[in-house]
């Protein structure tokens, strides 16, 4: 099989809005609350998710997909297996990004800075708001581990399903990305895009336009 496609035509012109320094927060959280609620109002599905990247200590990059679950001046919350893949990269590499992208309204943003664990009690709390079976799914899955099979996955979730009480398990929680950068990218027309960058200096935050 010889597949060999030539993508280089498959364009589209952006001007749908545009991103100025007059219209915009000095907050980049608050900016970043504003084209979330926008968001929302516009997509239909999974707003929240975002493509997260890690790297571990020799530079290789792995991303996937996360679902956001709380923002603040903190950071950007997100739950996983604390034995993944991404939890690997994270405990020998704190270092990471978030990456949200809205088509819709020719949106990214992209967000660096240094990934935590929350506590247990965040953890614990989230944990026991999910769906019954979601918390099934936490405490069987070995998250980024080989399997013999689908069936062996849902032998183990009929398993645990059997159990009154479902706690959860100490290697499944929160984790926080503290944003270093926060840069903001609106689409517009001739590619000559509107990119506004937040960079934290001695605890302010410095805005800058960046070139397309």
């Amino acid at each position: 099989m010889n597949i060999n496609r030539d993508l280089s035509e498959s364009r589209r012109d952006y001007s749908k809005d545009k991103l100025l320094e007059s219209n915009i927060s000095k907050n980049p959280i608050e900016q970043f609350d504003l084209w979330y609620q926008q968001a929302e109002l516009e997509l239909k599905d999974e707003v929240n998710a975002v493509a997260l990247s890690t790297a571990d200590l020799n530079g290789s990059v792995s991303s996937r997909m996360v679902l956001l679950k709380a923002f603040n001046e903190n950071g950007f919350m997100f739950f996983s297996n604390y034995q993944s893949k991404k939890a690997e990269q994270i405990a020998n590499n704190p270092n990471g990004a978030l990456l949200f992208f809205w088509p819709s309204l020719q949106r990214q943003i992209r967000i660096e800075g240094e990934i935590i664990k929350t506590t247990a009690e965040i953890s614990d709390t989230y944990f026991y708001s999910r769906p019954k079976d979601s918390q099934i799914s936490a405490i069987i899955s070995s998250q980024s581990k080989i399997v013999s099979d689908r069936d062996f996955l849902e032998k183990c979730f009929e398993k645990e399903s059997k159990n009154p009480i479902h706690q959860r398990p100490e290697n499944w929680g929160g984790y926080l990305l503290f944003p270093r950068s926060i840069e903001f990218w609106q689409g517009r027309s001739n590619r000559l895009h509107d990119r506004i960058l937040y960079s934290l200096c001695n605890e302010k935050w410095i805005i800058n336009r960046l070139a397309p």
